[in-house]
């Protein structure tokens, strides 16, 4: 399953991020993970107090998002990191990396998130292309939306061939690992959200009691 959210950072949010990636240090992307050829981009150095404004502010923006608590169920949430593409720029299909090294305890990534910056329209290709079955999904987010998928997907960044696509992404692990238990949660929680109201409280109460004890079972 698969979360679109049309307007995760504000257009303040957006214009700030805008601002800092002008003045940002960025590195060759290969330097976080230097084994995959495929990938051909750039990201903020982790080490710029610029680019580390930049991510902030996108944490902050996730971390009070609550599409992004009921569809993703965060336990930890990576430090953001902006990417750029520019024209020639891609990576190619992958699936990310299992563990992260954020500390002393490794971040599991169960979810990726991709957050938009520039305007669509002023670069041509830089698509999120998402492949499940025979048929590619191709994602391509106005500024401040965000797409919100799990990191066990094969998916891929196709070549810019003209402009530059500003992103800033992100991993998240879940307090409910498994990826069908976490959508049974979200599809629940999404019934309550909006039927709730209408249900007999006896029913009301009772779909709550299976919500809050699937996750009680299933959390780790």
């Amino acid at each position: 399953m698969f979360l679109q959210i049309d307007s995760l950072l504000t257009a303040a949010e957006v214009q700030a991020i805008t601002e800092l990636a002008r003045d940002a240090k960025f590195i060759d992307g290969r330097r976080s993970n230097p084994h995959n050829a495929t990938k051909v981009n750039a990201i903020g150095d982790p080490g710029d107090p610029v680019a580390q404004k930049a991510a902030q502010i996108a944490l902050t923006a996730l971390q009070r998002s609550e599409q992004v608590k009921s569809f993703a169920m965060p336990k930890r949430v990576a430090i953001p990191t902006l990417c750029r593409y520019g024209a020639g720029m891609k990576y190619g299909v992958h699936t990310d990396a299992a563990f992260l090294p954020t500390g002393p305890e490794p971040l599991r990534s169960d979810i990726s998130c991709t957050i938009y910056i520039n305007d669509p329209a002023t670069y041509q290709g830089g698509e999120l292309v998402i492949h499940v079955g025979t048929e590619p999904l191709r994602i391509k987010g106005r500024p401040g939306s965000a797409f919100v998928y799990p990191s066990t997907t094969l998916h891929e960044v196709a070549p810019v061939t003209v402009g530059e696509r500003l992103v800033i992404i992100t991993f998240i692990e879940s307090v409910i690992p498994d990826q069908m238990q976490r959508d049974l949660i979200f599809t629940l929680d999404e019934v309550r959200a909006l039927e709730g109201l209408r249900m007999e409280w006896q029913n009301r109460v009772q779909l709550e009691y299976v919500i809050a004890n699937l996750q009680r079972m299933w959390s780790r």
